[in-house]
């Protein structure tokens, strides 16, 4: 793997970043870092199902409208928003509180190589290599996902979650903080509910991101391919707003068991419909 060190005075160090309080002296960074305009995408760890549909169509449209989409490689939110930019074959970066040959978690240690090895993505560090992932050093990782990003976006989070942190670091930079509102009897939904009564920007879709940030994109003006067969015309109708497992296809559509995997399976191939993972599909 290429590490390479970019320094605060180098022409190719993130301006954004360079004009927070306390910029980093350098990065490390393997891929790249890609000259597009930046998101930040961020929130718990444990995201409810809802969480999950939201961040991903969330992080896909903003990746097809041209956005560099920033996050932090934690379980969860930043995960699903980072495979969901892949999916999208769009520009993720992510921010590591450790040594880029320490990736953290290692459980996502696939999802790190797939984004150095993706055309336009990067993941990058102000920590030398042997440096571990201690917990100190994730609040000084979220003001540089802050920093590099125009806007920061709380999915879902606790009241006491540490994308909050995030959030914080971007209001101190005078970027703009968005929230997308839930539930008010989840504990999920506290975060972004409570950024929202103190003066975020409710967003639901990428299309409010852009028209808070000023901008247009006829990219996401989505035309979904046409359904080959009445089952799949059943399935893309009862998928159309919402995520569903496999079993919940079946029990909405009366379709056999059977039947439905191979259904499923070309409708995925054919990019119709996305894995969430846990056996949870999505239209694209």
């Amino acid at each position: 793997m290429n590490i390479q060190y970019i320094k605060h005075n180098d022409n190719t160090f993130p301006q954004l970043l360079r004009d927070i309080s306390s910029p980093p002296k350098g990065l490390y960074l393997a891929g790249q870092i890609p000259d597009l305009p930046m998101v930040s995408i961020v929130g718990t760890r444990r995201p409810t199902k809802y969480g999950e549909e939201i961040t991903y169509r969330l992080a896909y449209e903003l990746a097809k409208a041209g956005f560099c989409v920033v996050s932090g490689m934690a379980l969860g939110i930043d995960t699903i928003a980072h495979r969901a930019v892949l999916d999208a074959k769009g520009s993720t970066l992510a921010v590591l509180g450790c040594g880029l040959d320490r990736p953290y978690p290692r459980s996502n240690f696939g999802l790190y190589k797939s984004i150095i090895e993706s055309d336009g993505g990067g993941v990058i560090s102000e920590y030398p290599e042997g440096t571990e992932a201690f917990k100190s050093h994730f609040p000084a990782r979220n003001r540089i996902i802050a920093g590099l990003s125009s806007a920061t976006i709380i999915t879902e989070a606790d009241a006491k979650s540490g994308s909050l942190i995030t959030a914080n670091f971007a209001i101190q930079a005078n970027r703009t903080v968005m929230a997308v509102p839930g539930n008010t009897t989840s504990l999920r939904s506290a975060g972004p509910n409570n950024l929202i009564k103190n003066g975020a920007q409710l967003i639901t879709n990428a299309s409010d991101v852009l028209a808070y940030l000023g901008l247009e994109s006829p990219e996401l003006v989505k035309v979904r391919p046409r359904a080959e067969s009445k089952e799949e015309a059943l399935i893309m109708e009862i998928l159309s707003g919402q995520s569903m497992t496999t079993q919940q296809i079946i029990d909405e559509t009366k379709i056999d068991a059977v039947s439905i995997a191979s259904i499923i399976s070309l409708m995925e191939i054919t990019g119709k419909i996305r894995n969430l993972g846990a056996g949870s599909w999505i239209l694209t």
